[in-house]
This record gives structure tokens, C-alpha cells and sequence, in this order.
């Protein structure tokens, strides 16, 4: 959709998303409207001899943001045939996002080399662990054996892919003069410390990534009234002394938790979403973003938390029609944001508030295309996780490519089209009946939730010696269907802890797979009958809205990076603060911007048009499903005890 011109007199916001590809910057208006928007991919190392090791660049990074922001500026200025610097001063605020990826740097923010071998812990380029980098899995292990109580707040396991495993394993192979010069910043922390200069932290990526729970967090846990924050060490209050020095992490605490987000020079404390940080865009980083200095700097967010902040404030119409009223923050507690782009995130409720808590799930490896422009236009791809693997592998995959290449469509396409050609030749109501016999466990990349159990393999049963193209989208639709069945897994596991969730908001790249959304809404409604369906924000789908409400062309979770930008903007004028007797007002600012920005959304009703045949198949699936783990992991077990004896 081409972007819209805007009067001069309406203020921008800047969104930010550091995406695992790629770097997305979109400049929007007040009303969530697209003026203008720019991508550039980033680069990623593997290792040729470890499958487990991602790696990123910082600068890299860095410098791919201000070339979108620049072209972002240029375009919109095209469009509304003003000058560059007077769209760049209608700039009021501006909002980062990325994934939860571990950021090295030495106290004066010069990258340290974080791959193995002569040059770990040196300056160099390599200064970024990535979400997906699966080296810490005995550092996991060994923090896990402490039984902590703040393992409580992550669901009674780390995960390998966190920060605190990843410090640890840096730690383990780094000499220790070499670690006490680090500093350690979860991805989008480091973007505003980049961008300002301030080392503030977000209450979003400490609380999800790096084993902080802060004591107004555990009073409420624990059923007592919160301390007051108002001149408290909040910062340094919410690092468990105990954990670090057993899980052999004492420096940390020895060093007053400088090194991972102890209060800076500035008195600043850990920030919510959107709340400004320092004095806003530094000198140098204002030139480089070609923005002006002072401009406001939200917070940041882990990207999964900026998709929810991006569609959870949808509007849609209701079962008989009716456009919904603009939604309540208590309305939140029944929507989970599942944010599906090379994995999947799942987050209901939230520490983007302040005073709420939330929960999140995940699967480590989903994967659909992500492609700057067309989405695997002539078959091309830029990041291969479950859904591409199965793809990329299969025999018949050349054969898949140049189909879509001569019919001028992309391999999806042509995948659906095959599914709905088997089913008429075999006579099936369903694609579900066309697997019957297909069954996929999607774990390829370890178990993320609802087990946290790293060790999970990926497995097939039913395959036979077919290689053809009909082979592959059969395996495809597979794949689609265990994802389902694994979202299903998260959800039912939520909603049985309490939760009352009862739609999914879709976003990323994902959501633009009709077959795959309605295999989640109709999975998730399972034996229950709870989840009614799918929302999808009329920027990620490629469905037609009957809404007749906008289409803002932007995706969601740049769209809430773009909120966390406005918020900082509207907090410096209010002269709000993060302090406990400002929080409603926050709160309450925060959702306002949420309901008024996030555009109108596409429902997807579970069960609708399907077959009693298929719900049945869907349910002995699932079934089949939780029984595949059960097995793995007993023959895992079985195995484990032959090699121990």
C-alpha cells in the first residue's frame, strides 16, 4: 500500500525493529497512519563447524538503522514535497525494538568479540550472541540445578537462549581481566543507550531476559504490599545476590551490577515502555539518524512485546457484524499477541505496564519467509527455520521454486494450490484429512514452552519414499499443523495456570498464511471450546478486511515501536514520571496510544465452514502430539541411563 501524505502541522514518531534478518524503520503519524517506511538486511555469522552459533555485529546493526530512518525521512519528504529537515523536525519521538539477542560491549561501548577461540573477548565486530545461539546449554543446565527461587519467574527453568547463560558461558571461556572491562545489554537496551548515551534499562528486557524481579514484583508474588519505589535503588533491587554467586556469577554483584544494569551516572532507574530515556537523541546520534538532537527515546522493547503492543488494541467486527468498541486495558488479559516471524512468541498481560506481570511462551524455530519486499518472490529466502527446512530439504524443492518463478506467484502460493489439487483428486474435505497419517513434532531447534527442555529433537512418522512436489506440500501442511498443535500446547498450559484467554492476535510474517491462521484457530478451540479465533491486524494479513476501517500498511510490531516513541513524547510533555504515583496515569497514557494507533483487525472464527471430521482429526492429533513428547522423552531417558552405567 503506498504511503500516505501528511499535513505539516500533524507531529511523526519513528519505530525501529531490529528483526533477526533484517532492520525495519517506519514513520508514522498520531493516528497509527504509514508515511513512510525502510528495510535493510543485517548480517549473521554461523560457524561451520557448530550448528548452535549465531552471531551479529552491533554496528552493523547501527548503521542499518540510520539508513532506513534517512530513507524514511527521504521518501516521506518525497510524498509530502517538503524539504528532509522539515519532516526530520516534525519528528517527535522515536521507538526501538529487537530481538532478545545478547549485546557486548566494553564501559565505553566498543564491541567485544564474542566468538570462540584467540579473539573472544577482544574488540572486534562479532560483539552480538543472538537470540537463536545455543551455545550456553550447560551454563543453562548448571543454573537450573540451583532450584533459585527466581527461576519461579521464568517458569521454573532458564532457557539457553537468556542472557544470564550466555554472560555465564562468556565468563567460562573468557579470561577474567578480559570480562570485568564488559558490559552486557540485551539488544534493545542497547539501541537507546546507543542512541542516547544512557544506560537505563527497560523493565521489559531485565525482567524477561537477565533474572531481574524487582521487590515491588515480589511483594506482589508474595501477597504483600509493594515498597514504596519513590528514592529507592530500584535498579539494584531487583538482582538476587544469592543467584549470581551461586549459579558463579559473584562479580556481578561484586561490582554492584554495573556491568548488566545497576542505576547510572544519571541516577536513572530500569524504565517501562515508552518511558523517556536520558535527555533523548545524543549529539552524535541525532547527526548519524539525521534527526534532531533531544528528540524523546522510549524505552525499548524486546520485539515479541512490541507485536503485542502493536495488535492487542485491535478492533474488529464482532460474530454478528458490529464493529467493537474501542477495548479496556482489563480486556487485555484475554488476548495473547503471538508474534510469528522466524519463531513464534507468545504474551499475555505484560511488565510493559507498570505494577502487571505476564506471562510468555515461545517456539524457538517456526519460520516463514522473512524478504524485505515480496516474500519469496521467484522462490527466494532469507531465513531458513522449521517452516523453510522442511521446505529447502525436500527433493522436490527446485521443482517448487521454479513453479513459482514461471507462474510469477511464490512458493506458497503454489504449495496451496497443490494442497487444494490433492484434495479434489483424492476426494478429501479437508487438507487435515490428506495427513491423516502425517504426524510432525516441530521442536527442530529445542523445546522454548511449555517443557523448556532444550534437548528436544524435531521427529516425522508417516513418511514413505515419495519425493514429488505433491510429497512436500503434504509435509508442508504438516508443519503448519504442529504449530498449531504446539500453540495449542502453550495456551491450554496458560489458561489451566489461570489465564482466560480466548484470542489470538497475530502478527509478522506468519500472519499472512491463511491456512496456517485457520489451522490456529480451529487447534486452539480444541475440546474446551475457550479460544473463539484469530485476530489478525489488517497490516499483517493479506486477507480482505470487511471492516471498512483503515489499513495503516504497517506492520505490528514496528507500528508499536512507533508507539513507545509517541509515549516518551507525550510523558516529557505531561512531565509524568516512572514514580509509583504516576503509574495509572502511565498506564493508562500508554493503552490510549495503543487503542487509538493499532489498526482494525481481520477475525478469524475457530470452527467456522469446518467439518466435524476434521475437529475429531484435529483432537486425535493433538493427542498424538502430546503423546510424541511423552515418548521422546522416555527414550531419551533410556538412552541417558545406558551411557551413565
Amino acid at each position: 500500500m503506498s504511503p500516505t501524505s501528511a499535513p505539516s502541522s500533524k507531529p511523526l514518531y519513528i519505530g525501529i525493529d531490529v528483526g533477526t534478518g533484517s532492520v525495519r524503520a517506519a514513520l508514522v503519524q498520531k493516528d497509527g497512519e504509514l508515511l513512510s517506511t525502510s528495510s535493510q538486511e543485517i548480517q549473521t555469522w554461523r560457524s561451520p563447524t557448530d550448528h548452535r552459533i549465531f552471531e551479529q555485529s552491533t554496528n552493523d546493526i547501527w548503521n542499518k538503522i540510520c539508513g532506513a530512518v534517512k530513507r524514511c525521512l527521504e521518501e516521506a519528504a518525497g510524498v509530502s514535497q517538503v524539504s528532509v529537515d522539515e519532516i526530520a523536525g516534525r519528528v517527535h519521538g522515536i521507538g526501538f525494538d529487537a530481538t532478545c539477542s545478547l549485546a557486548v560491549t566494553d564501559v565505553d561501548g566498543k564491541g567485544v568479540t564474542v566468538t570462540q577461540g584467540p579473539d573472544l573477548g577482544s574488540y572486534g565486530e562479532r560483539d552480538i550472541i543472538l537470540w537463536a545461539d545455543h551455545r550456553a546449554e550447560k551454563e543453562a543446565e548448571t543454573i537450573n540445578a540451583t532450584g533459585s527461587v527466581v527461576l519461579d519467574y521464568v517458569g521454573g527453568k532458564i532457557s539457553l537462549e537468556m542472557e544470564i547463560p550466555k554472560i555465564l558461558w562468556l565468563k567460562n571461556n573468557m579470561s577474567p581481566e578480559l570480562f570485568s572491562r564488559c558490559q552486557f545489554f540485551d539488544l534493545p537496551d542497547y539501541l537507546t543507550y546507543r542512541a542516547t548515551g544512557s544506560k537505563s534499562r527497560s523493565c521489559c528486557s531485565l525482567t524477561c531476559k537477565c533474572s531481574y524481579v524487582s521487590l515491588a514484583a515480589r511483594a506482589v508474588k508474595d501477597g504483600h504490599t509493594a515498597p514504596s519505589p519513590v528514592d529507592r535503588d530500584d535498579s539494584k533491587s531487583g538482582w538476587d545476590d544469592q543467584f549470581f554467586q551461586t549459579i558463579g556469577l559473584g562479580e556481578l554483584v561484586e561490582r554492584g551490577y554495573g556491568q548488566i544494569g545497576a542505576v547510572d551516572e544519571n541516577g536513572e532507574r530500569v524504565l517501562t515502555a515508552g518511558m523517556p530515556v536520558g535527555s533523548g537523541l545524543s549529539k552524535d546520534a541525532a547527526r548519524e539518524l539525521g534527526l534532531r538532537e533531544g528528540t524523546p527515546v522510549g524505552s525499548a522493547l524486546i520485539d515479541a512485546y512490541a507485536g503485542w503492543l502493536g495488535t492487542v488494541g485491535a478492533r474488529c467486527l464482532d460474530a454478528e457484524g458490529r464493529k467493537e468498541e474501542s477495548p479496556k486495558l482489563d480486556e487485555a488479559k484475554h488476548r495473547i499477541a503471538v508474534v510469528a516471524g522466524t519463531s513464534t512468541c507468545h504474551i499475555v498481560m505484560d511488565p510493559i505496564f507498570p505494577g502487571w506481570w505476564m506471562n510468555e511462551g515461545g517456539q524457538s524455530s517456526t519460520g516463514q519467509a522473512s524478504e524485505k519486499t515480496d516474500a519469496l518472490k521467484n522462490g527466494k529466502l532469507t531465513v531458513c527455520q522449521l517452516i523453510e527446512h522442511i521446505i529447502t530439504t525436500h527433493p522436490a524443492y527446485p521443482e517448487l521454486k521454479e513453479q513459482a518463478k514461471a507462474s510469477g506467484s511464490n512458493i506458497y502460493e503454489v504449495l496451496h494450490k497443490k494442497l487444494e489439487s490433492l484434495r479434489v483428486e483424492k476426494g478429501a474435505g479437508s487438507y487435515t484429512e490428506l495427513t491423516k497419517e502425517l504426524h510432525l513434532y516441530p521442536d527442530f531447534h529445542g523445546n522454548r514452552s511449555p517443557i523448556a527442555d532444550s534437548r528436544m529433537k524435531g521427529s516425522i512418522v508417516g513418511l514413505d519414499l515419495d519425493t514429488s512436489l505433491s510429497s512436500l506440500a503434504l509435509l508442508y501442511h504438516a508443519t503448519l499443523t504442529a504449530i498449531a498443535l504446539q500453540t495449542r500446547s502453550i495456551i491450554d498450559t496458560l489458561n489451566s495456570k489461570g489465564h482466560q484467554i480466548d484470542k489470538l492476535y497475530v502478527s509478522g510474517s506468519q500472519a499472512k498464511n491463511p491456512i496456517l491462521m485457520k489451522l490456529l484457530a480451529d487447534a486452539c478451540h480444541g475440546s474446551s471450546g475457550v479460544v473463539k479465533g484469530v485476530v489478525i491486524t489488517s497490516s499483517d494479513s493479506d486477507t480482505q478486511s470487511n471492516n471498512g476501517g483503515k489499513q495503516s500498511g504497517v506492520s505490528a510490531v514496528v507500528l508499536g515501536a512507533a508507539m513507545l516513541g509517541r509515549m516518551a513524547h507525550e510523558v516529557v510533555a505531561a512531565s509524568l514520571s516512572g514514580k509509583k504515583s504516576d503509574h495509572e496515569k502511565v498506564a493508562s497514557l500508554l493503552w490510549g496510544i495503543m487503542a487509538e494507533m493499532t489498526p482494525e483487525g481481520v477475525f478469524i472464527e475457530a470452527m467456522k465452514g469446518t467439518s466435524e471430521t476434521e475437529r475429531k482429526l484435529l483432537e486425535v492429533k493433538y493427542e498424538i502430539f502430546l503423546e510424541t513428547v511423552k515418548l521422546q522423552r522416555k527414550w531419551r531417558d533410556a538412552v541417558d541411563a545406558v551411557l551413565r552405567k
